[in-house]
């Protein structure tokens, strides 16, 4: 064997006896850290099998009957419940944590602006978030709603620019810059409201909007 191959060998077995002493040296540390690792990823695993999934699925069907409630248009018992099931409200509260309960947070926020409880409305749409391309620039518009009908013209125009700019396709962009606009309008401020007609035209021209969209720009012209 050549001389220099001697020396690598030599080499690879100085670190191999090195990383045996440290290994012996720190055995019971090394030991204790791989168990606390085993130990927590344990307890993840079974934090959700055991908690977190059945806790989702309970809330889940705590939130079906509510909802089918909010949707026949029986909003306080969607929100409060009954008897046979949990409303919205004791969902949120019991299943906060949970999709369904974030979900429960929207359906309240709704529920509460359809009954004219704009601050109600704002407090539990405020709760709720999604990362739903459609779904939450939906609730921004709703929270710009309940500004509209509080009078708070601002707060209101800047959720509807907000909700447009979050979903940008010919459906609900024009929408949400429809009710920017008319806002605008609301507060005498013109000049806005036709640079959104005027967006609407060019950027959304296949939009139902478009099609009636130049009556609009000749009013905010006037």
């Amino acid at each position: 064997m050549a001389d220099k191959e001697k020396d690598e060998l030599e080499k690879v077995n100085e670190a191999l006896t090195s990383s045996e002493k440290f290994i012996e040296k720190h055995q019971k540390t090394i030991i204790t850290v791989v168990i606390a690792i085993v130990v927590i990823v344990s307890a993840v695993l079974a934090v959700r099998h055991f908690y977190l999934i059945p806790r989702e699925e309970k809330a889940q069907a705590a939130l079906y009957r509510a909802v089918f409630a909010f949707e026949q248009d029986s909003l306080d018992l969607a929100l409060s419940g009954n008897a046979d099931f949990d409303g919205l409200l004791l969902v949120i509260d019991q299943y906060g944590s949970t999709k369904a309960g974030n979900l429960a947070c929207a359906y309240a926020g709704l529920a509460y602006y359809e009954k004219g409880e704009y601050e109600n409305a704002l407090k539990y749409l405020g709760k709720f978030s999604a990362g739903d391309a459609v779904v939450s620039p939906a609730i921004v518009a709703s929270i710009g709603n309940c500004y509209a009908n509080m009078e708070k013209y601002a707060d209101a125009v800047k959720c509807f620019e907000k909700a447009a700019k979050a979903t940008e396709n010919d459906v609900f962009s024009p929408i949400y810059l429809m009710k920017a606009a008319a806002v605008y309008e609301k507060m005498g401020q013109k000049a806005d409201a036709l640079k959104l007609y005027e967006k609407i035209k060019s950027d959304y021209p296949r939009s139902q909007q478009a099609q009636t969209i130049d009556s609009y720009i000749e009013r905010a012209k006037m």
